[in-house]
């Protein structure tokens, strides 16, 4: 057989048969079918940076609210005798964690000074009332953690439900409850937490909690707010308000999955600020006051004597440094994983 057009002569053996088994059942996608949650877990997990956070806030979780179960010491109890003793890590001969400290350019056995046996050591040393520095950290890092949790579900509460009323209402009522927004944004949260300390008569954990309840929702309803007047248009939406669902159903079923997203995202940043707060507070003396120990009542505490013993600040000032950085990075590794765009 020959083509006319271009004088090409075409043979019978030219072409191979197709493949009995080439077929439309074989083109099948690789890849396997993930649901939305899946598909955030992946994204989450393939960013190191944020899983390496997940699992680090993971630890420090387990250390501070069940660290006591394991290291048996009474953050308040005090040994006046073994006052300022450095770290000490049996069997590790380095400077910094053997008990061994500076003084007048020799180097002093800390705890054979005080006429500790061999048996006593403490891990991360002694404060100035000989209290376990370890146990207190623990004790303070779970303080702080209990104020930013509770905080931040208070936060949720008011902030998602405010700002989803307001999208929702629209018009008079939403500008009306967005002044209230701006009026307290304007107030400073010391003037809010001196209030609050005047109000419950002492500082404590109360007043903090109290303080973060009035002054930390605003930016969650804002951007729960925003999400709602996109998504009350939506033709979903619509639908489910034709069909004659009412408003608080249409705001748990649909809604409320739909801002689910930006909820989490806002409170992986929300949960740090908090912990953040307390610890300025406390660190300043209007926040958790001796002798409950938070993060900012050691951080305080070792400022004192940190020209002489840098560790009583130093450690207590590092579990708050990994903190708020792990709660950021979780944020904005959560950021992308939600991000439907992201290439990861």
């Amino acid at each position: 057989m020959a083509d006319n057009a271009n004088n090409i002569e075409i043979k019978p053996g030219d072409f191979a048969p197709l493949d009995k088994q080439a077929g439309p059942d074989n083109e099948k996608i690789a890849a396997p079918s993930l649901t939305f949650g899946q598909d955030v877990w992946r994204r989450l997990k393939s960013n190191k940076t944020a899983f390496t956070s997940f699992i680090v806030l993971i630890f420090l979780f387990l250390v501070a609210f069940g660290g006591q179960a394991v290291y048996h010491h009474d953050p308040n109890d005090q040994s006046p005798k073994y006052a300022n003793l450095p770290p000490k890590i049996p069997g590790v001969n380095i400077h910094g964690l053997n008990g061994h400290i500076k003084q007048s350019g020799q180097d002093v056995d800390a705890y054979a000074q005080a006429g500790a046996g061999k048996d006593v050591h403490y891990t991360l040393g002694t404060d100035y009332l000989g209290r376990d520095l370890l146990a207190r950290i623990m004790y303070g890092t779970r303080v702080s953690l209990e104020i930013a949790l509770i905080a931040t579900l208070i936060d949720l509460t008011i902030g998602v439900t405010f700002g989803i009323y307001s999208g929702w209402k629209g018009g008079r009522v939403d500008m009306f409850m967005q002044r209230i927004i701006e009026i307290l944004s304007s107030v400073p949260s010391l003037v809010v937490m001196v209030l609050m300390a005047t109000a419950f008569q002492k500082t404590g954990m109360a007043s903090i909690i109290a303080a973060l309840a009035i002054i930390n929702w605003t930016t969650m309803a804002r951007l729960t707010r925003a999400q709602t007047l996109q998504l009350k248009n939506q033709d979903f939406i619509l639908a489910a308000r034709t069909l004659g669902e009412s408003a608080p159903k249409i705001a748990w079923k649909h809604l409320l999955p739909n801002l689910s997203s930006v909820i989490i995202i806002q409170t992986m940043f929300t949960i740090p600020n908090a912990i953040f707060f307390e610890a300025f507070l406390s660190y300043i003396g209007i926040g958790i006051s001796s002798p409950q120990a938070s993060l900012g009542t050691l951080i305080s505490d070792g400022q004192k004597n940190f020209q002489f013993l840098p560790y009583q600040m130093w450690y207590p000032a590092i579990v708050l440094i990994i903190l708020m950085l792990a709660f950021n990075l979780l944020g904005d590794g959560m950021r992308d994983a939600f991000d439907p765009k992201s290439k990861r």
